[in-house]
């Protein structure tokens, strides 16, 4: 790591229920016969200075990767900011050194190899509070990088507000958006469908 890089810690959301693909633990669907979670943590292990998996269930399932796995510290299926929420209490638990989260989605097999690094310039040259990726015209708001400091404004918004939509909640901050090139591949590329893990296998070949 460089000393130009805020310390950062990664957490893969792998709280969705997969019911496009009919179901079970979508990170584990296989492309190229890897599966996407493999390819994920590949792609992040280089930019953060530790990886956490936020996944609910028998954590033992996720066992072969190495990785803390921590479930919602809020009860029921709240989304994406739960999986956020819970990141951010863990780190303050136990990596108090951390100040910046990193989340991503963990059906996203092509994330950018610079994807700390931008995220991290940008937040700090516009002086925000907050940071998330883009790629072509489109938002990714799950894959953005997240203050500790804020954890307490997060939960008043889901414990209190019920507050589930990524987008309003950074809304009332200072935001820094970055944007990748999406050809040839774009890098937030998500396999949802069985037909998306087709294009992915196509996709493969081009991934650089």
């Amino acid at each position: 790591m460089t000393d130009e890089r805020p310390t950062t810690l990664g957490v893969l959301l792998a709280g969705g229920l997969a019911r496009r693909m009919g179901g079970g633990d979508k990170p584990m669907k296989t492309i190229a016969g890897r599966t996407i979670l493999e390819r994920v943590i590949e792609r992040l292990k280089p930019q953060c200075d530790q990886i956490i998996l936020n996944a609910n269930g028998n954590a033992s399932r996720f066992a072969s990767f190495g990785l803390p796995v921590v479930a919602d510290t809020i009860e029921g299926f709240a989304g994406p900011l739960a999986g956020v929420l819970t990141a951010l209490d863990w780190t303050a638990a136990h990596r108090p050194d951390v100040e910046w989260v990193l989340s991503t989605a963990t059906d996203c097999p092509f994330l950018p190899h610079d994807l700390v690094a931008r995220l991290q310039h940008a937040r700090i040259s516009k002086g925000a509070q907050l940071a998330v990726a883009a790629s072509g015209d489109q938002v990714h708001p799950v894959i953005g990088l997240w203050n500790v400091a804020l954890r307490e404004d997060l939960r008043h918004a889901l414990v209190v507000e019920d507050m589930r939509k990524i987008d309003r909640w950074t809304a009332r901050y200072k935001l820094a958006t970055v944007t990748w090139p999406d050809k040839p591949i774009d890098p937030f590329f998500n396999a949802n469908t069985i037909e998306d893990l087709a294009e992915a296998e196509r996709l493969v070949s081009l991934d650089l």
